[in-house]
């Protein structure tokens, strides 16, 4: 997927301010407009210049736009780390109501409706229009599979986007202390009373959302409360079946591998996955036998005796 440098599509600096985006864009509307403009190319420039705007003319697209500096051209290929937009606050519940589909690939990786903080949250729109209440807030946090399993409390400093005195779009820092609850699973979310946006004259704040979102975990993987691991076993604990440790989110267990095992084959740990009050997950483990190098002449001598003592064709089912 390419990069799109919206700042190079618009023919403007990056520090230009929010007057300076718009009068840009209708300059270079007028030229490359269809009905005006009769080159092949004034159409694909017409869309180009709409999507560059698309993001640039809204405070919050163009913050966290420009979280990506300027390490990337137009052109190079990217793409987006999963946790690009972690610590943004987005009011709503989503970036805009504009469908995605009608710009590029590289829009619809960043803003489109599935894209992190860009989809819609359950409580998006619960106010309605004529209220003054302050508009609710979303961000995405990310923790780590243990601060739910355990439930914690951490700060997180997140940024507000905002328009200065001069015009230009900035990032106000702010740091909150949440309670992360203790079985909470990912894309569930926490709500923070009168965090959100300032409310009209005297009228409440809005609330603030954060989604919360697991950081990689160097070997769980995590399945809705479920949690999977990959456990490497030998080849004659696999045969003669053995009492293994393994790691789980709550300490190290014991784990009976069945004689005869095969790569691939599950077994489960009941309730030693992400658990609340009511719910509980289990750890489902997959065995992958893992086959010792054979380093030296005496370890191949081994190998060799297994060979002639143990006849033993895996592909016999393949008919080879």
């Amino acid at each position: 997927m390419e990069f799109k440098d919206y700042y190079t599509t618009l023919c403007i600096d990056r520090d230009a301010t929010q007057d300076e985006v718009k009068r840009a864009y209708r300059k270079l509307a007028r030229k490359y407009h269809p009905d005006i403009n009769k080159e092949d190319s004034a159409e694909q420039r017409f869309n180009e210049i709409g999507e560059a705007y698309e993001v640039l003319q809204d405070v919050e697209k163009r913050a966290a736009y420009n979280k990506f500096g300027k390490d990337w051209k137009a052109g190079q290929d990217f793409k987006p780390p999963p946790d690009w937009d972690s610590g943004f606050e987005f009011n709503g519940g989503g970036y805009t109501e504009t469908d995605a589909s009608q710009f590029s690939d590289f829009f619809e990786s960043l803003f489109g409706a599935q894209g992190g903080a860009g989809q819609q949250g359950p409580f998006a729109g619960q106010h309605s229009r004529y209220s003054n209440k302050g508009q609710d807030l979303h961000a995405k946090i990310m923790i780590q599979l243990e601060d739910s399993y355990r439930g914690s409390k951490q700060s997180f400093n997140l940024q507000r986007p905002a328009v200065d005195d001069t015009g230009h779009v900035i990032t106000r820092p702010h740091t909150l202390q949440v309670t992360i609850p203790k079985g909470i699973m990912e894309g569930q979310q926490i709500r923070l009373s009168g965090q959100g946006a300032p409310g009209m004259g005297a009228a409440e704040n809005g609330d603030l959302f954060l989604e919360v979102a697991f950081a990689k975990h160097a070997y769980f993987i995590p399945d809705a409360r479920d949690i999977m691991l990959t456990l490497p076993i030998t080849p004659w604990e696999a045969a003669l079946g053995a009492s293994v440790p393994v790691p789980t989110l709550g300490g190290t267990v014991e784990l009976k591998i069945p004689p005869n095992s095969q790569t691939g084959k599950k077994l489960r740990l009941k309730r030693r996955g992400l658990y609340s009050q009511k719910l509980s997950g289990d750890q489902y483990v997959t065995l992958a036998i893992m086959v010792p190098k054979a380093k030296n002449d005496k370890d191949r001598e081994l190998f060799n005796t297994m060979k002639e003592a143990m006849p033993f064709n895996p592909r016999s089912h393949l008919g080879v």
